[in-house]
């Protein structure tokens, strides 16, 4: 799996995600979220998680506790870009009933960026 970030202008910080989101590449994500968050109160993370092929129960588990880490640290985390496989799968795992699913990653951006 490839991460990269990117600062939008609105304020968040994109995390891209391209490739598979699992057990091997789980420690990946969580700890470029744990480098993002170093600075408590800062301006959010947004997932994008457009390039993302596959994701297992571990990968879920990751973003979920990137949500709640997001929050203990005051500040926000959130997704946009699912295909709709992977917004289908989000679903039936329950995470809409968890944070808000954005088709967009712009629509993700601008959610947290007050726009």
């Amino acid at each position: 799996m490839a991460i990269s970030t990117h600062p939008s202008p609105a304020g968040p910080v994109v995390l891209r995600l391209a490739g598979e989101l699992d057990h091997y590449t789980g420690p990946d994500l969580r700890q470029a979220v744990e480098d993002l968050l170093r600075t408590p109160g800062g301006p959010g993370i947004v997932a994008d998680l457009s390039g993302l092929d596959y994701c297992d129960s571990t990968g879920i588990t990751v973003i979920i506790t990137a949500f709640h880490r997001a929050q203990a640290m005051g500040s926000s985390f959130s997704v946009g870009g699912l295909s709709p496989a992977m917004s289908q799968l989000f679903r039936v795992a329950g995470l809409d009933q968890i944070f808000v699913l954005h088709p967009s990653v712009q629509e993700a951006v601008d959610a947290l960026g007050g726009d």
